[in-house]
């Protein structure tokens, strides 16, 4: 790969397809690219119309009809699989069963043993894997849990963070349909926990507490994470009230605040006892801060590393993630389609919404 550009296949056409897509046609052409510029190679759906629009749209060679075809095109160095979180097990299953490279959306599945699954999955066939998490891979979010890391703060005492959209959302909305994976927690509440993870590492205690739709997924949760050295983590999420999506690290010697759209942000401010506060901001080089060129780079990179994880974004940070937000549903009581204890009718022997490829549209 040292010779080429990464070729990459995207799997699914819809917005958040469109916007990775569209990070990296830019990118490859203003030579940002550390290496040769990626190449977008192919592009599957499963409506054929959808993916030839995708195709033409960003000028990809391949549009497939089927995710099988990408999935077996071995012209295709990596997929991102950019399918509803319901369908990642089954997407990224395939990719990885038919010897393809894999970045995928979060969050990473539906739960832990998916999670689990597609792990094994990747080391079964000695595949690259890593979860789609672009604040693991934001240069200013590097930055500050470097000084966060190296003492800046002191020892790390609490965190907080939290996001939520203003909504309200229809019944039928995605994130209020059940079979979807939907409410705040897997969407939005991801990025709290994953950020608080990231300066803490799996916590040792969960308490949590939801307010439930009708539908029974959670239009606001909020969590209390736990670790036995002392620290506390204070996560909330939210699809019934736009929050302002900001974070706090606090430590035994002085605090970092970062601004609203803390998963993307622009600067961030620190604060040292007996200092004045120091402003990081962000390098325009980087380029916008909604930009997902910085995940693609990663996975470029460990490609040409011949690494099957990153370090950035290692599996087990991913699978200790997934641990918590199971371990936040069981407490706040909300179960999907197909797992254990579901509270829902008609679900006796249901499978789980992407288990069989064909049932899901991408």
């Amino acid at each position: 790969m040292a010779e080429r550009g990464v070729r990459w296949g995207i799997l699914a056409t819809g917005g958040i397809a469109a916007a990775f897509a569209a990070d990296l046609v830019a990118a490859s052409g203003d030579g940002s690219a550390a290496g040769p510029a990626p190449e977008l190679v192919a592009v599957a759906s499963r409506r054929p119309e959808s993916a030839r629009a995708f195709a033409d749209r960003f000028g990809v060679a391949r549009a497939y009809g089927d995710w099988e075809s990408l999935a077996a095109d071995e012209d295709v160095d990596v997929v991102y699989v950019a399918t509803p979180h319901t369908a990642h097990r089954a997407a990224a299953g395939l990719c990885l069963a038919a010897g393809r490279n894999v970045l995928c959306e979060k969050p990473f599945t539906l739960n832990l043993r998916e999670a689990e699954e597609l792990v094994a999955l990747a080391r079964e066939h000695d595949r690259f894997l890593m979860e789609a998490m672009w604040m693991y891979c934001n240069p200013l979010v590097r930055r500050l849990k470097s000084l966060v890391d190296d003492g800046a703060i002191g020892e790390v005492r609490t965190v907080q963070a939290d996001f939520g959209l203003a909504g309200p959302f229809a019944a039928d909305h995605r994130l209020r349909d059940p079979a979807l994976g939907g409410g705040a927690l897997l969407d939005l509440g991801v990025y709290p926990v994953s950020f608080a993870q990231l300066l803490l590492g799996e916590p040792d205690g969960v308490t949590a507490s939801a307010v439930l739709s009708p539908e029974g997924v959670d239009l606001q949760t909020g969590a209390v994470l736990s670790w036995d050295g002392g620290a506390l983590a204070s996560l909330h999420c939210s699809i019934d009230g736009a929050t302002a999506a900001t974070a706090s690290v606090t430590g035994s010697r002085g605090r970092i605040d970062v601004p609203s759209g803390f998963f993307h942000p622009d600067r961030f401010v620190l604060h040292r006892d007996g200092r004045d506060p120091e402003e990081f901001a962000a390098d325009p080089a980087d380029g916008p801060r909604d930009s997902m060129r910085h995940e693609a780079w990663e996975v470029m990179r460990a490609l040409r590393a011949g690494e099957k994880e990153s370090p950035l974004v290692p599996l087990e940070g991913t699978l200790a993630v997934m641990r918590t937000l199971d371990a936040v549903r069981e407490r706040t009581g909300v179960r999907y389609p197909g797992e254990a204890g579901a509270r829902y009718p008609g679900e006796a022997g249901a499978r789980y919404p992407g288990d069989e490829p064909a049932g899901v549209t991408g």
